[in-house]
C-alpha cells in the first residue's frame, strides 16, 4: 500500500495547519488576558462611580422613606420633588414642604457665582502662565534656572500654609465678599501651570520661530501668532483642569466670600446642610444639591475627557 504523506514542508519547515492552530492559541490567551483586563477596569469603574450613584439616590428618594430603604441599592418610590424644590419650582403652599423644615438655597445665584468666580480664577492664570512659560522655555536671561527652579519649589508649599497671609492681605484690601477676593489667588501664575506650558512650548520645533524672528516678527507676535496656535490642545486641557478645580474648590470662598450675594456652589451646599433644625441634615436635598453641582463639570469632562488625557500623554513630563 502507499505510504500517506507527512505533513510539512519539503524544507523541514512546519505545516500550514500546525501554524495557525498556534496562532489560534496566543490570540486566545491574548483575547482572555484583554477580557480580564476588561473586567477590573469595570469593577474599579463601578467602585469609583458608586458614591456618585449613592448620591443621584438618595436625591431621588423621598425624605420619609430614605432611611427605611438605605439598604436598596435603588430608590424606593423616586420623585423630583428634592430636585424642583432645590431649584424653586415648587408652590410654597405646598404641603409637601410642611411636613418638615427644609433648607433653602438660592441656586441659580450660587450657579451664576461659581460661574463667575471661575472664569475670573482662570482666564487669568492660563493667560499670565503662559507667558511665564514661554519665557522660561525660550528666552535667555540672568537668573532664568534659579526662579524656575524656586517655581517648582513652590508646588511643594502646603496650600495651607498660605491661607492666613492670602487672608490678611485681602482683607486690608477691602476686597472680602467680592469676586476679585476670591479669585485674586489664583489669577496670577501657579506652579503647576508654569510647569506644564513650559513642557509643551519646548516641543515647539525651534525652525518655527527662528523662520519668524528672520522675517521681522517679535517675541510677542510669535507667542500669540505661531506658539499658541501650536498648541491649542494644551491650553484646553489646563484650562479644565483649572476650571474643575476652582469650581470645586471650598475653603478659601468659605473664608473669604460667606455673604449670599458672592457664595459659590460649595458654600451655598455647605450653608443649606447647615439650616436643617435639630442638626440633622436634609440628606435629599443635600444630595439633589450635590447632583446639581456636579453636572456642568460632568459634561465638561464628557466632551473634553479625551484632549485632557492625550496632552498629558503627549507631555510625558519630561
Amino acid at each position: 500500500m502507499p505510504s500517506k504523506p507527512i505533513a510539512s514542508s519539503t524544507d523541514g519547515a512546519p505545516s500550514r495547519k500546525s501554524t495557525n492552530s498556534a496562532s489560534i492559541r496566543v490570540h486566545s490567551r491574548f483575547g482572555f488576558v484583554a477580557l480580564v483586563g476588561y473586567a477590573v477596569l469595570a469593577g474599579f469603574a463601578i467602585i469609583s462611580l458608586g458614591p456618585i450613584w449613592i448620591a443621584v439616590k438618595t436625591a431621588l428618594s423621598d425624605s420619609s422613606t430614605l432611611f427605611t430603604s438605605a439598604s436598596s441599592l435603588l430608590p424606593q418610590h423616586p420623585t423630583l420633588f428634592n430636585f424642583e424644590r432645590v431649584i424653586g419650582l415648587v408652590n410654597p403652599a405646598d404641603p409637601r414642604l410642611q411636613q418638615t423644615s427644609f433648607g433653602k438655597v438660592d441656586f441659580y445665584r450660587a450657579l451664576m457665582n461659581s460661574v463667575a468666580f471661575t472664569l475670573l480664577a482662570v482666564i487669568p492664570q492660563i493667560a499670565f502662565s503662559a507667558m511665564a512659560a514661554y519665557a522660561f522655555a525660550r528666552l535667555r536671561f540672568y537668573g532664568r534656572r534659579v526662579i524656575f527652579f524656586l517655581f517648582l519649589a513652590a508646588t511643594m508649599i502646603p496650600s495651607v500654609v498660605l491661607f492666613i497671609p492670602n487672608f490678611i492681605l485681602i482683607k486690608d484690601l477691602g476686597w472680602l465678599n467680592t469676586y476679585q477676593g476670591m479669585a485674586a489667588p489664583y489669577a496670577l501664575m501657579t506652579p503647576f501651570a508654569v510647569f506644564f506650558l513650559r513642557q509643551m512650548f519646548l516641543s515647539t520645533p525651534r525652525e518655527l520661530e527662528e523662520s519668524a524672528l528672520i522675517d521681522g516678527a517679535c517675541y510677542f507676535t510669535i507667542f500669540f501668532k505661531i506658539v499658541l496656535p501650536v498648541h491649542r490642545s494644551a491650553l484646553a486641557t489646563l484650562s479644565i483642569l483649572a476650571a474643575i478645580n476652582a469650581w470645586n474648590d471650598f475653603f478659601w470662598p468659605f473664608l473669604v466670600g460667606r455673604d449670599r450675594s458672592v457664595q459659590v456652589m460649595a458654600v451655598a451646599i455647605n450653608s443649606f446642610r447647615a439650616q436643617q433644625a435639630g442638626g440633622t441634615p436634609d440628606w435629599s436635598g443635600l444630595m439633589a444639591c450635590t447632583v446639581l453641582g456636579i453636572i456642568p463639570v460632568a459634561v465638561l469632562l464628557v466632551l473634553f475627557g479625551r484632549k485632557v488625557v492625550e496632552s498629558l500623554q503627549y507631555t510625558g513630563f519630561r
